[in-house]
């Protein structure tokens, strides 16, 4: 089975629990539950590398707690070096505090070992209000690094239209666009 076709097809046998009036989908890629398959994280892996020009790229940044298994084996297949923007403080010498702001939550996120003029590319489990991703561009851009791309494996909501107009000289993507109606994810492409 094709990467795509594999990815799209666990996401819609994904199950679905509600958060108050809001359905929420629960899959291994954007919520560490249930288990993974690792054919799954494969197919992700191989469409993150098609996605990108990693001879653009320096470093590749994923943000916690599911950046962890999903940035690895892109390092690992690339070669290229990767940070993971964390929810704990460190202390190290430029380190930068962005202030993360989802729908759901809000926090402190942490950015160490961003260089100035280093080419990133970011790469994220879920996109839906872009909160997220926009605290993590901006601080990003507070280390004089650089933006390649973003890749997000789903895309839910308005997030990602926003992120492109906020940021037109940053190429955003997501492998796969959903929508909830009510218990039923629907895919979009």
């Amino acid at each position: 089975m094709d990467s795509i076709k594999l990815l799209r097809e666990s996401l819609v046998n994904a199950p679905v629990i509600w958060k108050g009036d809001y359905p929420y989908f629960i899959h291994p890629i954007t919520d560490g539950v249930p288990r993974l398959d690792p054919k799954v994280l494969s197919a992700v892996t191989d469409l993150a590398i098609e996605a990108i020009d990693w001879s653009k790229v320096d470093l590749i940044l994923g943000i916690e707690a599911m950046g962890l298994p999903l940035t690895s084996p892109v390092s690992i297949k690339t070669g290229i070096p990767l940070v993971i923007a964390r929810k704990r403080e460190y202390g190290l010498e430029g380190e930068v505090v962005i202030d993360q702001n989802t729908g759901y939550s809000k926090g402190a996120m942490y950015l160490n070992d961003i260089k100035t003029g280093e080419r990133v590319v970011i790469i994220d489990d879920v996109l839906s209000t872009g909160g997220t991703l926009k605290s993590v561009i901006e601080g990003v851009k507070k280390t004089g690094a650089q933006i390649q791309d973003i890749l997000v494996v789903v895309e839910k909501g308005d997030g990602l239209q926003m992120l492109k107009s906020h940021y037109p000289e940053i190429n955003i993507e997501s492998l796969v666009k959903l929508e909830m109606e009510g218990e039923k994810i629907i895919l979009l492409n």
